[in-house]
């Protein structure tokens, strides 16, 4: 899967499809879901840049992110974002049986989220879910958070902590206990799936516009992601495409 460069982030060139395929036939994958936030965090912290890049693939989840792949490299780059990377992975490995664990977020996400998934897919492979206490991503690598994981061994470990903690879980998680699952970052899409919070329809999120609807719902917690780091990503891609050209 070739890459390109998005501010210091290596972004994958990829598809919705190829990314459903990729985790359906393969194991011991890490992948990020990456938006503006991830690369602007990552600019900012280097250990954190060095994390991300590690992972095996990092698609490009929001319309700034797939916009400037396709502006700066020509690439027609489209948007393979989370909630659609994870109800399309899902249904195309119904046929073979895919196993899936769910990983973070609170009980009652997770329970709406599991009846959900059972009634959209009734053949789906749930061999287990966890919504770990409050604390560091280094504390919940402890065996008693991740055991259930490891005895289960599902095909895809869906993890939902937030950005960043939920990626410096996956990697310390894949570096310590070298786990043949593959560890999928996904964000708030447990509870866009489970109905708990408002998903933005894919015209908006076409558009760019789907995190107006996300401010909206949660001004205090994203106030700083999207009205700070969104401009300081239209600066800093801005610096990119002039020095590019």
């Amino acid at each position: 899967m070739n890459t390109v460069k998005i501010l210091n982030t290596t972004i994958s060139e990829t598809s919705l499809a190829e990314v459903s395929n990729i985790l359906n036939a393969r194991n011991s994958l890490k992948v990020a879901i990456c938006n503006t936030n991830t690369v602007v965090r990552s600019y900012r912290d280097k250990q954190l840049n060095k994390v991300i890049n590690s992972f095996d693939i990092k698609t490009p989840d929001g319309f700034p992110i797939a916009k400037s792949s396709s502006i700066l490299y020509k690439n027609s780059q489209s948007r393979v974002d989370g909630y659609n990377v994870f109800l399309k992975t899902i249904n195309d490995g119904l046929s073979s049986n895919t196993s899936h664990y769910f990983y973070g977020s609170e009980d009652l996400v997770l329970k709406k989220l599991i009846t959900k998934l059972k009634n959209d897919f009734p053949n789906i492979n749930i061999v287990g879910s966890f919504s770990p206490p409050i604390g560091s991503y280094k504390k919940l690598i402890e065996e008693e958070y991740i055991k259930n994981i490891i005895e289960t061994k599902p095909d895809i470990v869906w993890v939902s902590l937030g950005f960043p903690k939920q990626e410096l879980f996956i990697n310390l998680f894949q570096e310590k206990y070298s786990v043949e699952s593959n560890l999928v970052g996904i964000g708030a899409v447990f509870e866009w799936v489970a109905g708990t919070k408002i998903k933005a329809p894919e015209f908006l999120a076409n558009l760019g516009l789907e995190w107006i609807l996300r401010l909206v719902q949660e001004p205090k917690r994203l106030f700083r992601r999207y009205l700070i780091d969104n401009l300081l990503f239209l600066y800093l891609i801005t610096k990119q495409y002039i020095s590019k050209k």
